[in-house]
């Protein structure tokens, strides 16, 4: 992991990002919002210690860079794996998460270690660890717990070291209390949360963001880089992100594409109408309520005297 400058702001970085199947947005992180800053601190305090850890956090938002901030900080020396719950097959979930010796299934020669063995040392990521059907949950704390994993068609468990964290963008309590998430696994979870603000919530980060997101595309299109008017950054900091930082790299891309001068202007962003004052009002009470900070009062007042 590198900590560079970009634009002028920290930039935090991972080598192994470009052999990864991530977007750009994937591949780096700002903690410039002081909220952003304090979930970093959570996050170091939480990274050496040899627990789970449960990711909250809305689409889109990062949490997949966060469980990477936090194998690389653990100084783990296995891999990092990462695994989309809600794409493992239901009928050979047991196989794809645990393994299975060779002659298991028609075709199957040789054995496979499965993601669980595949993150053996190292860290294992399961994204939307909710949608992991409730049988697989049960066998999924057994592993954690024991330390062990027996692969589909095999006599003997295999002994595995491997943290998990994981990450959702639902309220797991509730999916308990409605039967639909094992409990035991919930509370084993609990034990290391983080709570990964959605972009709206930490609006200091999106100047950060937008200039590394058009820094990084001019480069790979070959093209000048624009600097983003003030307008603009209005209107970046006005939305309400519905698809975060996702959307954020997106809008970003979009208006390099469509500007031809040397200015993002916020006709080149595409994005809908300012909300209106009193919405902006009470989302910059709460983040002022939520920093601690004077930076989004002072917004605020710049706002009352437009009104």
């Amino acid at each position: 992991m590198s900590l560079h400058e970009t634009f002028g702001q920290p930039l935090l970085t991972f080598p192994d990002a470009e052999k990864s199947p991530l977007s750009i947005r994937a591949k780096a992180l700002v903690f410039v919002d002081p909220r952003s800053r304090t979930l970093r601190q959570e996050l170091e305090q939480l990274a050496p210690r040899a627990i789970s850890v449960l990711i909250h956090g809305e689409t889109g938002s990062g949490k997949e860079l966060l469980a990477r901030h936090i194998h690389r900080a653990s100084d783990r020396g296995g891999l990092f794996v990462s695994v989309n719950c809600g794409a493992i097959s239901p009928t050979y979930a047991d196989a794809e998460l645990f393994g299975y010796a060779g002659g298991s299934f028609s075709g199957s020669a040789s054995s496979r270690a499965g993601w669980f063995g595949s993150a053996n040392g190292g860290t294992l990521y399961l994204d939307e660890i909710g949608d992991l059907p409730l049988p697989i949950q049960i066998k999924l704390l057994a592993a954690l717990e024991n330390h062990e994993v027996t692969r589909v068609g095999a006599q003997q468990p295999s002994p595995v070291d491997v943290r998990l964290v994981a990450a959702t963008s639902i309220d797991l309590a509730q999916a308990v209390a409605a039967g639909k998430f094992h409990e035991r696994l919930y509370h084993y979870l609990s034990e290391g949360q983080l709570q990964l603000p959605a972009l709206r919530e930490r609006v200091g980060d999106i100047q950060s963001l937008a200039e590394y997101f058009l820094g990084i595309y001019s480069q790979r299109l070959g093209l000048p880089v624009p600097f983003i008017s003030d307008a603009a950054q209005q209107v970046l900091e006005q939305h309400s992100w519905p698809g975060n930082t996702r959307e954020l790299e997106n809008v970003i891309h979009f208006a390099l594409l469509v500007s031809s001068g040397d200015e993002i202007a916020p006709q080149h962003l595409n994005l809908p109408a300012t909300e209106p004052p009193l919405q902006l009002i009470e989302r910059w009470v709460e983040q002022w309520v939520h920093s601690g900070n004077r930076e989004p009062l002072e917004r605020l007042k710049q706002l009352l005297a437009q009104v």
